[in-house]
């Protein structure tokens, strides 16, 4: 590490160096790119106010200029709602003061700035949070020398926070936590876990002991520096369009005892553990597009000689895949990322990462569902990388159990998405046979009039001739013919049809009536029953090719038909890839109109500065005609499909409230616990609906609110929805 540091101190003196002499010709490139890398590199953060402060000691001119490019940058990011960005923008700032480039005393007036936005009323409090966090996320880096200097504005600035942390409410935090319970490891808020960290820190005298910093071996030059006082800056007012990161809840899931070999873990109150996370967390969002150099920046990651930092990698990895709403990027890129991390560490990482797996496991009956779906497909993935080899026999405690349990519901979704990934006999070769009642049944398809022994269904002649028809590639007209002879066709003989995706114009013919759709989606169900990707293909091709519409879907999957999957993995990727795709069709249009619109505001800038005299009104009107016509088309389909998704999210929502309505009063008048597997997977469901659409469903909330989360609902199912209106509160 001496090493390293010395030859990072050279280094730094030389580029400083360097672009000292080239300040006269590229001053505004310097700064330019300086401000770049304060922005998008947090992760070498220390790195970069050490430059900073070695050019403001040579040249103090510089120096003023690059802290107003950082303001200017900074509100910019708040204007656009960057405020991830503009964390890292405060933080940088912040350790230009252990630079000696910027006042301690006007470092504090601007985070007595932030404070007081707490006092402001009327505003969500996701944004007096954000001030709060990048407040208390950059004390680790200056802490020491402000209170050196300003110890009892911070006292104050501190006692601020703790009043407001202590009357800020908290609904929202059970529907972001992965697990319900607090043991081994409390799911903390993350302002209540950073003010923990920080409280500690205070009482350790500000001494934090992982943060890089070069600025000290140049203390003898740094020290002569001029300093420059930050302008006054006032946080940007709340209007219409501000929009805050949502809160989060810290994932925790290692502490000391779970590597007694190697270097102990920091604490989950320690700085140093925010420290680590945070840097880690800026290596993956710097990198995440480039696993091979995500996964080599993660392991080479400063001081990993004093730290387990195999744990906290896995850790931090896990927090990303399992983060509520959802994840900071695509699910398959953490698989890619821990399978190239087993690849360049085989020796410790693969163990790690068992014994991560292990624990998730042990602990699924506490595990948010919509979490428990990621650990699936992150395992299933896994395992077809590593030929599906896996201990199942230590998992074998899941056989005794109720079927419907978080265990073996898991094992049996793994299988079933291992298949998937391969195909079914080899599944059934890789587990032990006592696993078969969870093993995934064979996928072939159901077709009763395939059975010469059912010779007595009605129909069973008209399917003879159907299958032979379709085989001699009959037209759509013939099927009707041959159709006309059942009394309702919507009954039987629909079945093969299921099978030939080709007759698009019988099939939207047979599901004109809402019945008929229906109908149309039961029978796919009954002859791939045991197939349920194709279920989910044959569904997302029906949608396309609009022979059943998204509410058509969304009442199938919660009718009885269905009562028996209606826990299962597939379905709920149904409905999800059913509200996707009527959210995507509503953008497409809004889109379209948006471009038409801007092509007629285009039109007559250009007339406008076209001042010909013989431009009469009426050729004018003329060439306005089509997109004023096209326009108010386009605007009739934006309001009917935004009613249509409307309407989605009411039956979707109406069904829950039914379905767990009836579940409660049974409960209730045969004196039964109501929190059964069922049920919790079915509140679960309900609050995944909300996270994973909650910016479309935000448009709908006074509708909702009014038609169906009154105040007579029952308490249990309203939490639901009190606890996604807190989340933007």
């Amino acid at each position: 590490d001496q090493e390293h540091n010395s030859s990072l101190e050279s280094n730094l003196e030389g580029l400083a160096g360097v672009l000292e002499a080239d300040l006269p010709n590229y001053k505004s490139k310097i700064l330019r790119i300086l401000c770049t890398v304060a922005r998008l590199l947090p992760e070498k953060l220390t790195v970069y106010t050490t430059l900073v402060g070695l050019l403001n000691a040579r040249n103090y001119n510089f120096g003023g200029e690059f802290v107003e490019a950082m303001i200017r940058q900074l509100k910019e990011c708040l204007k656009v709602n960057m405020y991830n960005e503009a964390v890292h923008l405060v933080r940088f700032l912040s350790d230009l003061v252990n630079c000696h480039v910027i006042a301690a005393p006007s470092m504090v007036a601007m985070f007595e700035n932030f404070v007081s936005v707490t006092q402001e009323e009327d505003v969500p409090q996701v944004r007096c949070d954000w001030y709060m966090f990048a407040f208390l996320s950059s004390l680790p880096w200056v802490g020491k020398e402000l209170y050196e200097k300003k110890d009892a504005e911070i006292d104050r600035l501190l006692s601020q926070t703790e009043s407001y942390l202590k009357r800020r409410q908290k609904i929202h935090v059970p529907m972001l936590q992965v697990w319900t319970a607090d043991k081994p490891h409390p799911q903390e808020e993350y302002l209540d876990c950073l003010w923990s960290q920080i409280q500690k820190l205070k009482k350790d005298r500000w001494q934090e002991r992982h943060i890089l910093r070069p600025y000290l071996a140049f203390d003898s030059i740094l020290c002569e520096a001029l300093q420059h006082n930050l302008p006054p800056f006032t946080p940007p007012p709340h209007t219409e369009d501000s929009v805050y990161p949502m809160p989060r809840v810290i994932f925790r899931m290692f502490d000391y005892t779970d590597d007694p070999e190697g270097p102990v873990m920091p604490g989950s109150h320690s700085v140093e553990r925010f420290v680590i996370e945070e840097n880690l967390h800026c290596i993956i969002k710097s990198h995440w597009k480039e696993r091979k150099t995500c996964a080599a920046q993660l392991l080479s990651y400063p001081g990993n000689n004093k730290i387990p930092l195999n744990y906290h990698i896995v850790e931090v990895i896990f927090a990303e895949l399992f983060q509520l709403p959802s994840p900071p990027h695509i699910e398959v890129m953490y698989t890619t990322l821990l399978i190239e991390l087993c690849k360049l560490q085989p020796g410790s990482l693969p163990q790690v990462l068992a014994q991560a797996t292990e624990m998730l496991y042990m602990r699924l009956d506490t595990m948010n569902t919509t979490c428990v779906d990621r650990f699936i497909n992150w395992f299933s993935h896994h395992l077809s990388n590593f030929q599906f080899r896996w201990s199942w026999e230590d998992w074998s405690d899941c056989l005794t159990q109720d079927l419907e349990k978080p265990k073996p519901k898991f094992v049996r979704e793994v299988l079933e998405k291992c298949m998937r990934l391969s195909y079914h006999q080899r599944i059934i070769d890789i587990v032990p046979t006592s696993f078969s009642v969870l093993s995934p049944a064979n996928p072939v398809c159901i077709y009763k009039y395939g059975d010469e022994s059912n010779r007595s269904l009605p129909g069973y002649t008209v399917a003879l001739c159907l299958t032979i028809a379709i085989k001699n590639k009959a037209s759509n007209d013939e099927i009707f013919s041959i159709l006309k002879d059942v009394p309702n066709p919507n009954q039987d003989d629909d079945d093969d049809i299921v099978l030939y995706l080709l007759f698009h114009e019988v099939f939207k013919t047979l599901a004109e009536s809402d019945e008929g759709k229906l109908h149309v989606l039961r029978v796919v169900y009954e002859v791939w029953k045991n197939h349920p990707q194709m279920i989910a293909v044959l569904v997302d091709k029906m949608i396309r090719t609009q022979i059943v519409d998204c509410a058509a879907v969304a009442n199938w999957i919660f009718s009885s038909e269905l009562a028996h999957d209606f826990t299962r993995f597939y379905i709920w990727e149904i409905l999800h890839s059913t509200i996707r795709k009527m959210n995507k069709h509503v953008l497409k249009i809004q889109k379209e109109l948006e471009e038409t619109k801007a092509r007629l505001a285009r039109q007559h800038k250009r007339r406008d500065s076209d001042d010909d005299d013989d431009d009469d009104d009426r050729s004018s009107d003329r060439e306005d005609g089509p997109l004023e016509e096209q326009i108010e088309r386009l605007q009739e389909k934006v309001e009917s499909a935004q009613s249509e998704q409307k309407n989605l999210f009411l039956v979707i929502f109406q069904r829950f409230i039914m379905l767990l309505t009836e579940h409660l009063v049974r409960c209730e008048t045969g004196g039964i616990d109501v929190f059964t597997p069922w049920y919790k997977s079915c509140i679960e469901r309900l609050q995944q609906i909300f996270l994973q659409h909650h910016q479309i469903i935000q448009q709908y909330m006074v509708t909702l609110e009014n038609l169906l989360f009154t105040a007579e609902l029952d308490h249990h199912i309203l939490a639901v929805f009190q606890q996604f209106c807190a989340l933007q509160a």
